[in-house]
């Protein structure tokens, strides 16, 4: 008897151990489960979703559960809405409206588009033509600011089209959203269109000047309007001035026939371009914003077309990881948009950003840095696909 209950006691304590494992490890899986929809969808989920995601998570396969995620509109209409919106303005505000610009990004992702396109391809999205809102305008946003405010799911509502068709610009002038209405708003307005070649490197590079900065580079293409002594004294050009722009002016150059044309009000204006036989106040297609100031050092560099060069490809700014598949040289933003979109810089870059989304911090930890590392060459791995990122990161992140 007393043999009895000890055998049966044991094979009680073996049931209750193995049950007891079960259920924490369960437990583990549908706390990560409902990690990985926060943070990637950006809501909860509800029990049936949970259910489903922690059963895929506890099979061995937390992609297919992220993948599964990513069927929810909210990853649409909120995660990546915020997520492209900073890239659209200068104050980096993720509350600005719907755009194009915005709109593009997340039409790029949710069809699983090399996102390396974002920057040269002829493409826009726009709301679909069932909807009943106004049509895109060259002139105003009213198109995207009524899908939002309508909160049309943009997972179902976005129609891919080509750019060219939207704002008259030639196939081969168009760039992505560098030549979306948003962007040129934002940083062909006034200026000398250097702002738009800077805070492409600040949103796609993941880099500002600053840490670019490199003297050993020719001065031979810096813009008349820089002067070589600022201030009377020529070691401030030496040792900052020339060290920023002896790379960008040569690359800036692609921009030379865009500009941005304010009509009534702030809210209202187009992009404009210079294309094949229009003679600007220059006497070629170049806008007159590249010329101004000429007096600052009348030897300068004049811009005669939209020719540019990556003297970057050499020196320390080869780190950036340019293409050797490249030239590092060509005419208009397309080619540029290329040249930028290749690097490995601009891969990397984009997976930090969905490091900090997904796992609202930076990359720290040599654990996180290895991450971003093998993330980085998945990417590549995976056609530049944005949503496999987002399913990696997701999941290294849904157990903190």
């Amino acid at each position: 008897m007393f043999y009895h209950n000890v055998k049966q006691g044991f094979f009680t304590f073996i049931f209750l151990f193995i049950f007891s494992n079960f259920q924490a490890a369960h437990a583990g899986s549908l706390e990560q489960a409902k990690q990985l929809h926060d943070r990637i969808a950006g809501v909860p989920a509800d029990a049936q979703t949970l259910t489903e995601l922690s059963e895929l998570i506890t099979a061995g396969d937390p992609i297919a559960a992220a993948y599964q995620v990513m069927e929810s509109p909210d990853f649409y209409n909120t995660t990546l809405k915020l997520f492209a919106s900073p890239w659209t303005n200068e104050d980096e505000d993720i509350f600005v409206p719907l755009n194009d610009y915005s709109a593009t990004v997340i039409g790029i992702v949710r069809d699983d588009i090399d996102f390396r396109q974002l920057l040269q391809a002829d493409i826009a999205y726009v709301g679909s033509s069932e909807l009943t809102l106004p049509a895109y305008s060259m002139t105003n946003n009213a198109h995207y600011e009524a899908l939002e405010n309508q909160a049309i799911n943009l997972k179902e509502h976005l129609t891919q089209v080509s750019q060219s068709s939207l704002n008259g610009l030639p196939p081969t002038a168009t760039a992505g959203v560098l030549t979306s209405r948003a962007a040129a708003r934002a940083f062909f307005y006034l200026g000398t269109n250097r702002a738009m070649f800077r805070f492409t490197l600040m949103n796609h590079l993941c880099t500002d000047l600053e840490p670019l900065k490199d003297n050993t580079r020719s001065p031979d293409r810096i813009r008349q309007d820089v002067s070589r002594s600022p201030g009377g004294d020529s070691r401030l050009f030496l040792n900052n001035c020339l060290a920023c722009h002896s790379g960008m002016d040569p690359m800036a150059q692609a921009f030379a026939y865009y500009d941005f044309d304010f009509t009534d009000d702030a809210d209202t204006g187009s992009l404009v371009y210079n294309n094949v036989g229009t003679i600007a106040a220059t006497g070629s297609r170049v806008q007159a914003k590249y010329h101004l100031n000429a007096t600052n050092f009348p030897y300068g560099f004049i811009t005669p077309d939209d020719e540019w060069n990556n003297y970057w490809r050499q020196g320390p700014n080869q780190k950036l990881g340019w293409d050797q598949g490249l030239t590092g040289k060509g005419a208009g933003a397309k080619s540029l948009g290329e040249e930028l979109s290749h690097s490995q810089a601009f891969a990397q870059c984009q997976v930090k950003k969905v490091f900090e989304n997904v796992c609202l911090r930076s990359p720290e930890s040599q654990d996180d840095l290895n991450q971003v590392t093998s993330t980085t060459a998945s990417f590549a791995t995976h056609d530049y696909k944005l949503k496999r990122v987002f399913a990696e990161i997701g999941t290294y992140c849904m157990g903190e």
